[in-house]
């Protein structure tokens, strides 16, 4: 069970709050046994972010402003790293550098990962750290997709302290183009077969 996750965020106020609200019991068995140890990723979660093509990832500033970028790439390219750690190549982009100048003040940041067709959402805590393609070019080189012809600068390493699966209320199911086309095939494949058999039908003009 992923405790941690619950535990960092129920602050003294939220708990208070909980009280006040009558759900505070229940919460408080979530959180029975946390020590702060971070939640570990298991399989369930690895099978998730593996089919991930983008997530939401959230810093703050050093004035203490929250920021909320989106990162996208093929299936797949926010990895698992051993240690409870994930993973993600940073490429040359609008050079404004938000997210990585946050991360040098304030390495704690959280994931949102999505699935509308699942309704489904992963939420994580961790603490990010920049390593420079100088740094570590192997470890650059690997998080990198192997369709990539751009040369990632740097990477963004997550070590993972808590998670949790939110539950899927209030998710409206949305497809991608990919997924919309998969789902269509069968019906093109239908209409094509019936179009060759109404020719048959019809014989020679």
């Amino acid at each position: 069970m992923a405790r941690n996750y619950v535990h960092t965020l129920f602050t003294a106020e939220a708990r208070k709050l909980q009280a006040e609200d009558g759900s505070r019991d229940a919460y408080a068995r979530m959180e029975q046994g946390a020590d702060g140890t971070p939640d570990q990723l298991g399989g369930k979660e690895a099978e998730f972010i593996a089919a991930r093509d983008s997530f939401y990832l959230a810093s703050v500033t050093s004035e203490g402003w929250p920021y909320v970028q989106h990162r996208g790439g093929p299936a797949g390219f926010l990895k698992l790293l051993g240690g409870n750690r994930l993973g993600f190549a940073d490429y040359r982009g609008n050079r404004q550098h938000v997210s990585t100048a946050n991360l040098l003040t304030e390495p704690r940041v959280s994931l949102f990962l999505m699935d509308y067709p699942g309704r489904r959402r992963l939420k994580l805590l961790g603490r990010a750290e920049i390593v420079t393609a100088q740094q570590d070019p192997a470890l650059v080189a690997a998080l990198m997709p192997p369709s990539s012809q751009a040369m990632a600068e740097r990477a963004y390493v997550i070590a993972i302290d808590g998670f949790d699966w939110n539950c899927p209320q209030h998710i409206t199911p949305r497809f991608t183009e990919a997924e919309i086309a998969a789902a269509v095939q069968p019906l093109h494949a239908e209409i094509a077969r019936l179009r060759t058999e109404l020719e048959q039908l019809r014989g020679p003009a």
